[in-house]
């Protein structure tokens, strides 16, 4: 195990939300989806890159975010995150190196500009 596989515990500085996808059913049979709070973590957090993009006619800013978080098996894609009062969405959760102590999540956030 090499020792620079793991992040020094120092560089998560950031406090983050971790919220869970849950849904509900609604009074005509559909389902609605919602968050549900599993609380705040210690996180790295580190930009990725960001890009303009058309969405429905609508032009977007596309920001990616790359955030590391100790081990924990209850977060999946399409859940979120909460950072600086923005909203994350989380595009996947990865082992950092199969050793069960870090979780790597890709995230995204998307931004209407007019």
């Amino acid at each position: 195990m090499n020792p620079r596989d793991f992040p020094a515990l120092g560089s998560l500085r950031e406090r983050v939300e971790l919220l869970q996808r849950v849904q509900t059913i609604d009074a005509a049979g559909g389902h609605v989806d919602g968050f549900v709070s599993l609380g705040f973590v210690w996180a790295r957090v580190r930009s990725s890159g960001g890009s303009i993009v058309d969405i429905a006619d609508a032009r977007n800013a596309r920001v990616s975010h790359v955030i590391t978080v100790r081990f924990r098996q209850d977060i999946n894609p399409g859940d979120r995150l909460v950072y600086r009062s923005r909203q994350l969405e989380i595009v996947s959760a990865a082992d950092l190196n199969g050793y069960r102590a870090y979780l790597v999540l890709k995230c995204s956030q998307t931004d209407s500009t007019g």
